[in-house]
């Protein structure tokens, strides 16, 4: 939990963009009223705490050929998905994989965001991983359209007011 209004003043500043300048935590610390080496200092503690793990930038993946992508569901049982998750998360096109809760009427319990150039490079990488783990039980879901693709916000720069 932030220790005070000037960290969530920097996490704020952290969930917009970072300026496309040679120092950009330069000026996130001028626009906060703080010297730079101060709001490093801060992050650098940030990291300590596990508050921060990354930085990172935002590609976008259409305009350079990646155009397809599947949430494939995978029943797992409980008893390898530690060893299948690790083996799914280790390759590059897949962004995400989770386990989640199971349900009677849904039984997929991993979940990985496959990533390729078209869909046949997607379903390659489903083929590879239902060959190599023996994971014959899974469905891929296509995107049909997509509302809303934004970064994470914790905190509304509108809480802030009267902060300063």
């Amino acid at each position: 939990m932030p220790q005070d209004e000037l960290d969530r003043r920097i996490i704020a500043a952290l969930q917009g963009d970072l300026p496309l300048v040679p120092r950009p935590f330069q000026v996130i610390a001028e626009n906060l009223g703080m010297e730079e080496t101060d709001l490093i200092r801060r992050l650098q503690g940030y990291v300590k705490r596990g508050w921060l793990r990354r930085l990172g930038a935002i590609l976008y993946h259409r305009r350079v050929g990646v155009r397809a992508n599947l949430m494939c569901a995978w029943k797992v049982p409980p008893e390898r998905v530690k060893e299948v998750g690790q083996y799914m998360a280790s390759f590059p096109q897949i962004s995400h994989c989770y386990e989640r809760r199971t349900y009677s009427q849904w039984p997929y319990n991993l979940y990985t965001m496959i990533h390729g150039c078209d869909e046949g490079e997607c379903q390659e990488v489903i083929r590879k991983i239902a060959l190599e783990t023996g994971i014959q039980d899974y469905v891929a879901l296509r995107s049909i359209h997509e509302f809303k693709k934004t970064s994470m916000r914790y905190i509304d720069e509108g809480d802030l007011d009267g902060l300063d």
